[in-house]
């Protein structure tokens, strides 16, 4: 556990009196799926200011595939969902906070259609599949496997909508700018120092500030994260002064796409929720040998099969086998990845996909309550940033739209 802040305070040098002071009741840095659903519950007569390291529509939330996991099966229960969040925690996760977050999965799901995102459906109802980890379908997606873009969208057209419907306006919404630090003053938060290209560094002295910014998977050579995910966040909150935990803790997931010198690229674990197998250059469905869920083991189970399996046969991959699938639920499913696939001359219903695993998702980060309360007071935080004990030491698939939504409201 982290909770001394380094000598060096501010990571850069500036001069209070040449530098512009803005003024908000409320500062928002990140604008992923927390901070935009954040932003939209704060108090309308508030001054807000939301503060994005690039283009709102460019956070990790966006690059989400599966989807979210909420009970709306009436042959599933909120236990099974509990239940199987913690067995993949190993042990680590505060029942408390599972509890809590899992009885608000449907609403939170239901509200996001209230906010516009178009879900996949069948038959009237909101299509479900499995993921590893969980015992029955209750994985809610959208456009097949780009259901954090479906859902990012509604939720960006409905925070500026929102801006613009003020009036006077109270919501501002400020990209590529970058925070440097926070600002604290008798141990208490009160805003943060950022950085935008057209007016230079500002000061944002703020009441109260809710902290975003999503993860770290950059600081890996072998990531599904895009390039702004480099643990911003927990680096301006420790050097503040907040307590962070678990930070050794980071999840892989087990299907990179690995196509030797490319960037990599994140399939799905919905790719074998709906069946597909994995193999190794023998051939060999080698799961049977590590765990008795075989594919459908949580993320971590899988990951260490994989390497081991890699190991044992020299091999810099294993593979995703769909052939045994039918091609139109594969085209019907998945159009994304198999775009994804052709790029690289792969046919994802025909051929062997090379995969293996990848940094994925932040376990660790700033230590908060069930309210999203830091240890500075004045400091919020809520998403991907947060070691909130939900995920224990390894998280549920699709638990992390959910924490983000839960949190950020």
């Amino acid at each position: 556990m982290l909770t001394h802040a380094p000598k060096r305070r501010y990571l850069a040098r500036f001069d209070a009196k040449r530098v512009p002071h803005m003024f908000a009741d409320v500062l928002v840095i990140g604008a992923g799926i927390a901070g935009v659903r954040a932003a939209l519950e704060i108090d309308p007569r508030l001054r807000v200011i939301v503060v994005s390291k690039d283009r709102i529509e460019l956070s990790n939330s966006a690059w989400a595939q599966g989807g979210i996991a909420g009970v709306l099966d009436p042959e599933d229960a909120i236990s099974n969902h509990a239940d199987d969040t913690m067995v993949a925690g190993a042990g680590m996760c505060d029942k408390a906070v599972v509890d809590a977050v899992v009885e608000a999965a449907p609403d939170l799901i239901r509200e996001l259609m209230e906010y516009g995102a178009q879900f996949d459906k069948v038959d009237g109802r909101i299509a479900l599949t499995r993921e590893g980890g969980h015992s029955h379908r209750r994985i809610a997606h959208a456009l097949g496997d780009a259901t954090g873009k479906e859902v990012m969208r509604a939720l960006i057209d409905s925070v500026r909508g929102e801006a613009m419907g003020r009036e006077p306006s109270t919501l501002d919404i400020w990209e590529e700018t970058f925070t440097i630090d926070l600002l604290t003053h008798d141990d208490t938060c009160r805003g943060a120092i950022v950085w935008n290209p057209d007016h230079g560094k500002t000061f944002i002295w703020a009441k109260q500030a809710i902290l975003c910014t999503g993860g770290a998977g950059r600081l890996y050579r072998e990531t599904t994260n895009p390039d702004i995910a480099t643990a911003d966040g927990h680096a301006i909150a420790f050097r503040a002064g907040a307590e962070l935990r678990d930070m050794e803790m980071m999840q892989f997931h087990p299907t990179v796409l690995y196509i030797a010198g490319s960037s990599r690229h994140l399939i799905s674990e919905a790719v074998r929720g709906e069946g597909a197998y994995l193999v190794d250059a023998t051939g060999d469905r080698f799961m049977e040998d590590y765990d008795e869920r075989l594919e459908l083991a949580p993320r971590d189970i899988v990951s260490r099969a994989i390497t081991k399996q890699m190991n044992k046969t020299r091999q810099p991959c294993v593979y995703l086998d769909l052939r045994h699938l039918p091609p139109t639920l594969v085209n019907e499913r998945f159009p994304h990845i198999k775009q994804v696939c052709r790029e690289f001359g792969l046919d994802l219903p025909q051929d062997l996909i090379p995969v293996r695993p990848g940094a994925h998702y932040m376990i660790g980060g700033v230590t908060i309550d069930s309210d999203g309360r830091t240890t500075l007071p004045g400091l919020w935080a809520a998403g991907e940033v947060t070691s909130s004990g939900l995920h224990g030491a390894n998280r549920l698939a699709s638990n992390s739209l959910l924490e983000g939504l839960f949190h950020g409201r």
